[in-house]
């Protein structure tokens, strides 16, 4: 049972805000304030899922920089609420496209009636899509967002021959879930196979940690259901001990389907069978832990001393050891220096590279925003530390890197083929894949 649900932004606006229950008396902007408050106050890797106010409990998710929040004074299953703020904001994908602040703004009014459906006076009524839709009137407003995952900007690879093609450029930004008086009108199937990797590396430059977290995702624009034949690698194989094919093993230790995957087929052929309807679906998820068949994307090289005049110079080579043909975007390299640093001074390797003191965090944040596989970027940054002591020192690093990798897996998984039948007017397919970093730590 929900009190309340709403959207704010980074900053803490409010986007969304909805009262089911008026238990709040005129408090309810309040609480929003104190949520916000309570949150931004305690460092981002401790910012707790459940917290409790006046009696009142707080269970929030985080996707894209907004943060979705529902309260409750009732003794709920806290992993429900949990699930639920999950499913809306993928409801919220699917009907209105990317989230963001604007976005949620443009269609607050289809969002208001989404929720009037979804919960009644707090109860949970249905999250499914292809219920929902049926009692939808208002009609989404695509907003073209400014990030990686915008299909204009990335070539996309067919699914049948992996050639290099050019999707509409509103293919990411509209939503999966069309107005009703549009139904049918769109013929298309993106499937992603998204990475995520966990990686801790030894000053020494021994990998201590090394996970791999994927997923294959659908989202399926299709007006009917019809049955689809997705392909993976041949040589796809889960555990040690299986070895499938004549090429090189892309090997998981272990892998989850949903529910609605048929893999009668899967064994023989790697061939998962699935009937979708409208919207975003998880088809697999898979984990790689320790031995990944391709070298980690990046390696630091740093150099600490001091300068004659007394001032800590810290000298880091970042190399990027992706094939050639690959590249990194939107790489920040974050390095905590000793808290009585006073001031910065930076010589980089390329004018497209920017550097800053963070005074909050004391820490450096070099940005970087696309790297060449095989290259090797540099920098060089003077730090004046008033009584600079060998105690200092131990404040410096880790080094914390955040990148994301177009069309590029670290497992290796790839799709060999989306097939659906019907031979007039087949849609139009996509395959995409990404790698980001989830947390990549180097030691100095």
């Amino acid at each position: 049972m929900l009190s309340q649900i709403f959207i704010l932004s980074s900053k803490g606006d409010r986007l969304i805000h909805k009262d089911f229950r008026g238990e709040t008396c005129g408090t309810s902007m309040d609480l929003a304030d104190t949520f916000y408050r309570r949150i931004t106050s305690l460092p981002g890797d401790q910012a707790p899922v459940f917290m409790a106010h006046e009696g009142r409990h707080f269970v929030h998710v985080r996707h894209a920089g907004l943060y979705f929040v529902a309260t409750t004074t009732a003794d709920a299953s806290p992993f429900t609420l949990v699930e639920f703020l999950n499913r809306l904001v993928t409801l919220l994908r699917d009907f209105c496209g990317p989230l963001s602040e604007k976005n949620i703004s443009l269609n607050f009014a289809l969002i208001y009636e989404l929720l009037d459906e979804m919960l009644d006076y707090g109860y949970v009524q249905t999250t499914a899509p292809e219920v929902l839709r049926n009692f939808m009137h208002t009609e989404p407003v695509a907003t073209k967002p400014f990030s990686l995952l915008d299909l204009g900007s990335i070539g996309l690879f067919g699914a049948e021959t992996q050639q290099s093609r050019v999707a509409p450029s509103s293919a990411a930004s509209r939503p999966v879930l069309p107005p009703r008086g549009e139904q049918g009108t769109r013929n298309e199937v993106f499937v992603d196979v998204v990475e995520r990797l966990t990686v801790v590396i030894a000053a020494n430059g021994t990998p201590m940690k090394v996970d791999v977290q994927g997923e294959i995702r659908l989202k399926c624009y299709l007006p009917s259901c019809v049955e689809m034949r997705i392909g993976l690698t041949e040589e796809f194989c889960v555990g040690k001990s299986e070895l499938r094919g004549y090429g090189t093993a892309v090997r998981v230790d272990e892998c989850a389907f949903h529910s609605s995957i048929k893999l009668d087929e899967f064994e023989s052929g790697r061939v998962l069978k699935v009937t979708p309807s409208q919207g975003e679906l998880t088809l697999m998820q898979y984990q790689l832990a320790d031995d990944i068949p391709s070298p980690l994307p990046f390696r630091l090289f740093p150099t600490v001393d001091q300068d004659p005049t007394g001032r800590l110079r810290l000298y880091l080579k970042l190399r990027c050891d992706l094939p050639p043909k690959s590249q990194a975007l939107n790489v920040r390299l974050q390095l905590p220096v000793p808290k009585g640093v006073s001031s910065l001074a930076q010589e980089l390797s390329s004018p497209e590279q920017t550097a800053e003191l963070q005074p909050g965090t004391k820490s450096i944040h070099w940005d970087i925003p696309r790297c060449q596989g095989g290259s090797q970027l540099s920098a060089l940054f003077k730090l004046e530390v008033p009584g600079l002591s060998r105690a200092s020192l131990l404040e410096l690093g880790p080094a914390n890197l955040a990148f994301e990798l177009p069309a590029h897996t670290c497992s290796g998984l790839h799709v060999r083929f989306v097939r659906l039948p019907g031979p007039a007017g087949p849609p139009q397919r996509w395959v995409r894949y990404l790698t980001h970093s989830d947390s990549y730590v180097l030691r100095l």
